[in-house]
């Protein structure tokens, strides 16, 4: 366990407050984690874990050895604590020489296990799992588990990836793709009418999106879908985590061909993969009334965006991060942004017409572009923050649950370096991340996948460098099943020959 034996280890930080998304993550009605995992390509050799955690994870920041403590007003404070890090490194035991199918399954449960599990409040708030298990994806995996209160997934990335090496070249940083605004490469060729007319639509569009913010956090849910059950405590349910694949250079060519990014193109591709499964679900059901089935598979879904507050422009280091009035400061800097997933069109020609992959393309871009001239999602923080000074951090945190659970699915992203990573010599085939703890009803995160390149994160993710984006999706076990699922019995493991 760990604990303080002097005053000094049990210190409370007068400088780390909790910030106050941090305290909306770790109340009596939120406890949402990240769980970031890594693929290895070769058998995972643990030996030097304590050491790696010891000299590089911890000192990255203080919150690392670190617990929250609440004084007497309810102000939550980082305290400083002496870890015992064997209590915070987990290596699950399954049985021996199995098929890679056979650890799909065992690793798939266990991801579900440790997803349920609160952290305790005496010790600091991150876990590490090591599994030394060869799965169909990987050698062996390695998954954190870290409290969203420690930070987001911008500064929690940040500091995984500052515990990565080069493959090719460990004494030579990772790099990451620059990302110049194509709005700031635009702004020299706008005239002053045009302008004036991005302004008028700016205040047309904070005042609208903010006022439905407002009435779907407070008043309005999605109905029932094949992707959301309307049932309470969704995130007490088990959950198991799918990936799909995708050619990144595909991604490439789409967003070249029509002008668009390669997050509006993924988002097109998220929304209408999620449209077909919705349309495919609802027609499989018992259900024998068409009408029905058609509402149902059409029904009004939103997708809750997180979009970070900074203005990125790549990875700063942690030490940079972390320096006061920091330009990328470390933390919880986001928002939530509400977008309506697109529904299918009916009545059209035929059905190709009916989901055509560019026209999602295209009301993604459309939705995103105009979502990103407005300030409501600024309006929507600072909000938050009146709450929590005059009534309280629970009653905010009350706020940011009714807008998690009143969507169908959550998208993340972040963006990742250009070169392959190593983690101890062991090279990095893969690296995603998906949240858990909340009551949304899918939280997807897309995500990319290679043996040898690996790309990067952004609504679409770019985590590595490669030719593939993998689409991230926690389904949940008791609602519907995938299309093909059912009627899929689990063998007897066999044995390896």
């Amino acid at each position: 366990m760990d604990q303080c034996h002097t005053e000094e280890e049990c210190e409370v930080l007068p400088d780390m407050p909790v910030s106050p998304t941090g305290q909306y993550f770790s109340s009596s009605m939120l406890s949402i984690s990240i769980l970031a995992v890594l693929e290895s390509e070769i058998p995972i050799d643990d030996s030097l874990t304590l050491t790696l955690l010891k000299d590089v994870f911890l000192p990255i920041n203080p919150r690392f050895s670190s617990i929250m403590v609440g004084d007497k007003k309810g102000v939550k404070k980082w305290k400083r604590v002496e870890v015992t890090l064997e209590d915070h490194i987990n290596v699950p035991s399954f049985p021996a020489g199995m098929l890679p199918e056979f650890y799909d399954e065992c690793f798939n449960d266990y991801m579900t296990k440790i997803s349920l599990e609160r952290f305790p409040l005496n010790k600091p708030l991150w876990e590490v799992h090591i599994i030394k298990y060869p799965t169909s994806n990987a050698a062996g995996n390695i998954i954190f588990k870290l409290h969203h209160a420690l930070g987001d997934g911008f500064s929690l990335m940040g500091a995984l990836l500052s515990c990565l090496q080069r493959a090719d070249n460990p004494s030579l940083p990772l790099t990451f793709p620059s990302r110049e605004s194509s709005s700031k490469r635009d702004e020299k060729n706008k005239g002053i009418f045009r302008c004036l007319g991005q302004v008028f639509s700016g205040v047309v569009n904070t005042v609208s999106d903010f006022g439905s913010t407002l009435i779907k956090s407070s008043f309005t849910r999605d109905g029932l879908s094949p992707i959301r059950s309307c049932g309470d405590g969704v995130e007490f349910r088990p959950s198991v985590i799918t990936t799909l694949t995708f050619s990144l250079d595909h991604i490439k060519q789409i967003k070249a061909k029509l002008g668009v990014t390669i997050n509006d193109v993924i988002m097109g591709v998220v929304f209408l993969g999620t449209r077909l499964y919705m349309q495919a679900s609802s027609t499989s059901s018992s259900s024998h009334d068409d009408e029905q089935q058609q509402q149902q598979g059409n029904a009004n879904a939103t997708a809750l965006v997180v979009l970070n507050t900074r203005a990125i422009g790549g990875y700063k280091t942690v030490g940079e991060m972390v320096k006061p009035n920091s330009k990328m400061p470390w933390g919880n800097q986001f928002t939530f942004l509400h977008v309506s997933i697109p529904k299918l069109k009916h009545g059209e020609i035929d059905d190709q017409a009916s989901s055509n992959p560019i026209r999602f393309v295209k009301k993604a871009h459309r939705m995103i572009k105009r979502k990103r001239n407005s300030v409501a999602v600024y309006l929507t923080g600072r909000m938050l923050e009146i709450l929590r000074k005059f009534r309280g951090p629970e009653v905010a945190a009350q706020y940011v649950y009714n807008t998690l659970n009143s969507s169908s699915i959550a998208m993340s992203n972040l963006i990742g370096p250009v070169e392959q990573m190593a983690l101890a010599n062991h090279p990095v085939k893969g690296l995603y991340f998906t949240l858990v703890g909340g009551p949304e009803a899918k939280p997807t995160t897309p995500r990319k996948v290679d043996a040898v390149h690996h790309a990067g994160v952004t609504t679409s993710r770019r985590q590595s460098h490669s030719e593939k984006e993998d689409l991230q999706k926690g389904l949940d076990r008791e609602g519907r099943k995938s299309p093909g699922e059912e009627g899929r019995r689990r063998r007897p493991p066999k044995r390896q020959q």
